[in-house]
């Protein structure tokens, strides 16, 4: 009975469903895919290496926009009628969404939870084993900085991992030692601390929008290499990232900002000024590379354009750095991508590319 069922339910509507072959062909023919010919058990999600390929039909390259956006939002009975390949494919260009777009979104969600996956592991090493880790995130307005931190920090233990945003200095913390408040925000034994801009404001953001003198900024860059050296002969581990965006990345992004209402609250006198200002901080921040690149304390350059590869180029780094256990046994690369992420090196002309 069952094989006869098979053999007779080509046929379209709820009493029997096309198989695989005539619902492709069919695509094949007429460009299209009626809503009934849809089956309604889930669709794998395309990893490269499977032999997924890109439609690439007229009618896609056009005015494409990505899911959510008016025209393009898929509904509940969209989703429960996918079933191949081609079908999810044609129901996005129906709906004009960017194909490329939502498989390089799916991929990078994939690598994400990997890669977190491998921070839980390395957080517990670090707790076993007492170490302190200081991550320090540097960089330009709008580079990313903290929606990177956000995708290392939210799936670890809260009790033994800190994220340090300090506000502006109070009276009292500006008659101190400049690096007396940074001190007592260091990590404890087996802590990772995320430092959202640190004690490297008085490198480019001060002295360029004119907040210490140059006194002030010179002799912090006197100091701050034995700072450092001191905290890496106490066994403290420091890594520091700057993210590198271009000009026009920076500008793009500040105009979404202001267009985005959840996104308003990002911005600041600080950043309305970064435009006008950014021939200024580059010849800041290569002065502050230049004098405070260590062998002990290296800086790590992200090139952060695109957003997504940062974030994972940046969790594998840190990962690739540190012995944790089951390390070897990673089912994804950690190795980072020497297009992303490189080494500062004295011969680099221009960092923000």
């Amino acid at each position: 009975m069952a094989a006869d069922g098979e053999s007779t339910g080509k046929s379209k509507g709820r009493g029997g469903r096309r198989d695989e072959a005539d619902i492709d062909e069919s695509v094949e023919k007429e460009g299209r895919l009626d809503v009934n010919e849809l089956e309604t058990i889930p669709t794998v999600v395309p990893r490269e290496g499977d032999g997924y390929r890109l439609s690439r039909s007229g009618s896609v390259g056009q005015g494409l926009g990505r899911i959510g956006e008016p025209g393009c939002t898929l509904t509940e009975d969209d989703l429960r009628r996918i079933n191949t390949r081609k079908g999810f494919i044609q129901l996005l260009e129906n709906k004009a969404v960017d194909i490329e777009e939502v498989r390089k979104t799916l991929l990078y969600e994939q690598e994400l939870r990997q890669l977190q996956v491998e921070l839980v592991r390395l957080q517990r090493w670090v707790q076993s084993n007492g170490e302190r880790i200081a991550i320090l995130v540097e960089g330009r307005d709008a580079a990313g900085k903290g929606g990177t931190i956000r995708r290392f920090t939210e799936h670890l233990n809260p009790r033994a991992m800190r994220v340090v945003a300090l506000p502006k200095p109070s009276d009292e913390e500006r008659g101190q030692w400049y690096f007396q408040r940074y001190i007592r925000q260091l990590p404890n034994k087996g802590e990772i601390v995320f430092f959202d801009r640190s004690w490297y404001n008085r490198a480019v953001v001060e002295p360029v929008m004119g907040f210490c003198n140059k006194k002030e900024h010179q002799r912090f860059l006197q100091q701050v290499p034995e700072f450092e050296h001191m905290l890496y002969e106490d066994g403290v581990t420091i890594i520091k990232f700057w993210f590198s965006i271009s000009k026009e990345a920076q500008a793009k992004r500040f105009e979404e900002r202001r267009q985005d209402p959840l996104k308003q609250w990002k911005l600041s006198p600080v950043d309305e000024k970064a435009q006008e200002l950014w021939d200024s901080y580059t010849r800041y921040k290569e002065e502050m590379f230049s004098k405070t690149h260590t062998t002990f304390s290296p800086w790590i350059i992200v090139k952060a354009n695109d957003k997504q590869a940062a974030r994972l180029e940046s969790l594998r780094f840190m990962l690739n750095l540190l012995p944790y256990k089951g390390k070897e046994d990673a089912p994804i690369r950690l190795a980072p991508d020497p297009n992303v992420i490189t080494r500062f090196h004295r011969k680099m002309v221009e960092l923000d590319l």
